[in-house]
């Protein structure tokens, strides 16, 4: 059944509207008609089955059948910090990374990043990954949409860091040291804990300094490999959420 996210405004106590976006969706896209129902959600906690009573490209309207239960987020709040990549990954990355469980995503400018930040944009770049991000939570079914912050600075990002449980900061060369540079011995205090705030730091295409691992060690950071193959920076983080979303029991086990 097809999911929708509305704002509170458009969730009533026994009615559901469809607008813009949505509304054409439903109706040119999902070919909706008058008795046929889908899932509405104010990403909040609210969620419940619609039954269409007025569908129109600009406007559907729909009568409250069924309220569901929200339970199908992570236990563990996992962000990940993006280094700004080149050309369209970011929403790749925000697409994939939002089926999987994502909380949230910060991208960052780092040293070797490639591309160069357009602040005129941002505002136009942070809708489009909004959409994205709500796309992909309305396929994977989640109950909630992933929040995109605006990119910040490195010193920004590590000025922030203090504020998580656990940081994992992605670094190829402590993989290319062993197995892994610690990642399962990382989340081991974790393991048993069900309210964690985790933050992945991902690099760019360059990858990050010395300078950058160690300024992200001192900021509380734990300096981790994922395994000892070179991993795309849009390969990494989806690695790393999936690791840390099955330590944490998501894929069975708690």
């Amino acid at each position: 059944m097809q999911r929708y996210f509305v704002s509170a405004e458009q969730y009533g106590e026994a009615s559901v509207v469809l607008l813009g976006d949505d509304a054409h969706h439903a109706c040119r896209v999902m070919r909706m008609r008058v008795g046929d129902s889908f899932i509405a959600s104010d990403g909040n906690g609210r969620e419940a089955v619609v039954k269409a009573t007025s569908v129109n490209s600009e406007r559907v309207e729909g009568t409250i059948e069924q309220q569901l239960t929200a339970d199908r987020e992570p236990a563990w709040k996992i962000t990940i910090a993006q280094s700004l990549p080149k050309g369209d990954k970011m929403e790749l990355i925000i697409q994939k990374g939002t089926e999987i469980g994502a909380y949230s995503f910060i991208p960052f400018e780092s040293e070797r990043v490639i591309v160069q930040y357009d602040a005129k944009k941002e505002a136009k770049r942070l809708e489009r990954w909004a959409k994205i991000a709500k796309e992909a939570a309305e396929q994977a079914h989640r109950s909630r949409v992933p929040d995109i912050a605006k990119p910040v600075s490195w010193k920004q990002l590590l000025g922030q860091m203090g504020s998580y449980d656990l940081v994992l900061f992605c670094y190829e060369e402590e993989g290319r040291a062993g197995t892994g540079g610690g990642l399962r011995g990382a989340l081991e205090p974790y393991k048993e804990r069900r309210d964690i705030r985790a933050l992945v730091v991902v690099g760019p295409e360059g990858g990050f300094t010395e300078k950058e691992a160690e300024e992200a060690r001192a900021a509380g950071a734990v300096v981790v490999g994922l395994g000892k193959r070179i991993l795309r920076t849009e390969t990494a983080g989806f690695v790393a959420l999936t690791a840390l979303l099955y330590e944490s029991g998501e894929m069975g086990g708690y």
